[in-house]
């Protein structure tokens, strides 16, 4: 089942077929241009010439729709990916109706979702069913490969502590109002642009950054909020949105009257889309900001950095013009030498046998991990395999046991930064 899916994630998922999985699809929204647009690239999947997707779609149309998705319940899991004012609310009916959760971040905005997302997580452990968090960013190769050399000791060392000032860990992405998706130019809905009803960049895309900061230096462990994190500092700031540009990206004439506090008195939109929080994790100290530009670069698209700091070397991800707009990933010794040069090699050659294809070549002060396009999958493939992931735990019956504390740390911190970052 899919409900009121306004956000482009949501056909991303339907964007291949699932072994176990009925090709019926259960659609639940209002009517209106996002639900037409949903449908367009679902479509367009189902007619593209390689491995075309075979999902029969059956659509309810109207206001009620959630309740008549309860009271219908032609399915298993619900897919939610849209207007993030009532998704959690969406998620809490669901899960205490018995049924599975899939949802595009964020799961909760705002303090009072936070309350309301932990008695989610109750009622779905109380019923046996599974909510769960569409976390793409794991299956990115620079991403992968940055937390396999920050597990290798003889390359990484032990991962340092850092400074509020200086941390050893820093995330940080940069997104785009205007873009293209599978080819096709992205038309954004109107409340995108409404903090209220899409949530500040600080609780947006940062939960992505988090889930990789606490999977790649504490892997496969358990994160409790309560006593692992620490906020040092948290800050946001807006983006301005030209009234060209909101009619560009929106289709819409004009602004709608919600946005109209957010509006100067030069028609400039002020969008509280910027964030960044400084936290302590488990004493670790981490920096993950958020940037949000109306559009990218000649050639470019939305960006990912990362550094990794340990007592032997830096890892960083770079995605800027020198890499072409592409993620690569750099490993800078503390003391470069044959010694340290013979222990990469070595690691490298070892991972190779599971990421088939990559090499290590030398850099000025460094070295530059050479990655195969067979290996970049690239951001829309990550939802299928974010999805099999899913399938696999519904088929297991069971989440592992780190994952639905380490969501709620992810939900606890961006949450309560935003209302740090507020004051």
């Amino acid at each position: 089942m899919v409900a009121d899916p306004g956000h482009f994630h949501a056909p991303l998922v339907l964007k291949s077929m699932y072994k176990g999985v009925s090709p019926k699809v259960f659609v639940y929204a209002p009517d209106g241009p996002e639900l037409k647009d949903f449908g367009t690239r679902v479509n367009s999947y189902q007619q593209r010439a390689e491995n075309p997707t075979k999902w029969e779609l059956a659509e309810y149309r109207g206001p009620d729709f959630i309740n008549r998705m309860i009271a219908e319940k032609p399915g298993n899991v619900l897919i939610l990916a849209g207007n993030n004012g009532k998704k959690t609310e969406y998620i809490l009916t669901a899960v205490q109706h018995g049924i599975n959760v899939f949802a595009d971040k964020p799961m909760a905005i705002n303090t009072d979702d936070f309350k309301q997302l932990e008695t989610a997580f109750a009622e779905a452990d109380k019923r046996g069913v599974l909510l769960y968090d569409i976390m793409t960013e794991r299956f990115e190769i620079t991403s992968i490969l940055q937390k396999e050399l920050s597990q290798t000791p003889q390359v990484f060392g032990a991962q340092q502590i850092g400074t509020p000032e200086n941390p050893a860990v820093t995330k940080e992405s940069v997104h785009h109002f205007f873009k293209y998706v599978s080819g096709t130019r992205l038309i954004r809905p109107g409340w995108f642009y409404d903090v209220e009803q899409e949530g500040e960049g600080i609780v947006d895309v940062t939960t992505h950054l988090i889930d990789l900061v606490q999977w790649a230096c504490f892997p496969e462990q358990v994160v409790d909020y309560k006593k692992d994190i620490r906020i040092t500092s948290a800050r946001h700031w807006t983006t301005d949105i030209k009234p060209a540009q909101y009619r560009e990206s929106t289709g819409l004439p004009g602004y709608p009257d919600y946005l109209l506090p957010r509006v100067n008195a030069d028609s400039i939109l002020q969008v509280y889309s910027n964030g960044e929080i400084n936290y302590q994790l488990k004493g670790v100290n981490v920096r993950v900001s958020v940037i949000w530009n109306y559009q990218p670069p000649e050639g470019g698209g939305d960006t990912h950095f990362s550094v990794m700091r340990g007592s032997l070397a830096r890892l960083e991800i770079r995605q800027g013009a020198d890499q072409k707009f592409k993620p690569e990933l750099y490993i800078f010794p503390d003391k470069n030498g044959p010694e340290f040069s013979a222990a990469l090699v070595k690691a490298v050659g070892e991972l190779a046998g599971k990421y088939a294809g990559i090499t290590v070549e030398p850099i000025p002060d460094g070295y530059h991990i050479l990655i195969p396009d067979a290996l970049r999958a690239g951001h829309e493939s990550h939802f299928a395999q974010v999805t099999q992931n899913y399938l696999k735990y519904l088929k297991n019956g069971r989440l592992p046991e780190w994952e639905v504390p380490n969501m709620l740390a992810k939900y606890w911190l961006t949450t309560t930064a935003k209302k740090v970052a507020g004051k």
